[in-house]
């Protein structure tokens, strides 16, 4: 037979009160530890997209991935004090992009550009619109219309995105282009001069600035400077077309 087990004699009362105040704490102690600890901040579903970075396209000492576009009667094309120069030839001068492949719709292109001598336009960024292409001018027609050619079939001085602007010789100006699925815009310094929503309207490319495709920038009658050339694709929420305001 096995010796009986003794325990200390305790209070039936106080043995009670005891066991009670053990089941209570190990049932609320963590539900008190819970309520001390701070919740984790709750994470959104989709994390919003930061902007995507401008990557240049001109070293600012080489045409790396760049070539002379061939149009005939073509100025000098050489590099300056960091800038391309486009000297003037018998018409257009200009450069074509010749490196990997960009992407054709959903994009931004920015750029510095002047007019150093001469009287027409001092930038014309021919662009692709997915399968179709386009050119935003800047100077032309005289030196002073601002504008894309073609919409509709209509030059830069006929349709809708026509502004007129003076130029100073020899003054750098800012220009962004933005090709977007619904729209394109652009800017010069920080301006918006051009916000035309694609529904509706159809692009196509003047035959003289043809052979700048895919991508490229020319000069009419006239000895330009480009420098700080790059390129972004665009976020989600740039695909959105907000209108320009009145």
């Amino acid at each position: 037979m096995r010796n009986p087990v003794h325990f200390p004699h305790v209070p039936a009362r106080q043995t009670v009160a005891r066991v009670l105040i053990a089941v209570l704490a190990g049932q609320f102690q963590p539900l008190v530890q819970a309520a001390d600890t701070p919740a984790p901040e709750t994470q959104p579903a989709e994390k919003q997209p930061a902007a995507t970075r401008f990557r240049p396209l001109f070293d600012g000492k080489t045409l790396a991935n760049w070539e002379v576009t061939d149009f005939g009667g073509q100025g000098e094309v050489e590099i300056k004090d960091g800038a391309i120069v486009l000297q003037q030839g018998s018409e257009i001068t200009g450069i074509t992009w010749a490196g990997k492949p960009l992407p054709k719709i959903n994009y931004e292109i920015a750029l510095e550009a002047k007019r150093i001598d001469g009287s027409d336009f001092f930038s014309g960024i021919v662009f692709p619109v997915k399968d179709e292409y386009c050119s935003f001018v800047v100077g032309g027609w005289g030196g002073g219309v601002v504008g894309l050619s073609s919409v509709d079939g209509l030059y830069a001085t006929e349709n809708e995105t026509a502004s007129f602007h003076t130029f100073t010789d020899d003054t750098w100006y800012k220009i962004r282009l933005r090709v977007a699925e619904d729209y394109i815009q652009a800017w010069i310094d920080k301006e918006m001069v051009i916000d035309l929503p694609m529904k509706g309207h159809k692009v196509s490319l003047h035959p003289a600035m043809i052979l700048a495709k895919p991508l490229g920038i020319a000069c009419f009658s006239t000895v330009a400077g480009l420098k700080n050339i790059q390129f972004r694709e665009l976020t989600k929420e740039e695909l959105v077309h907000v209108p320009k305001e009145e």
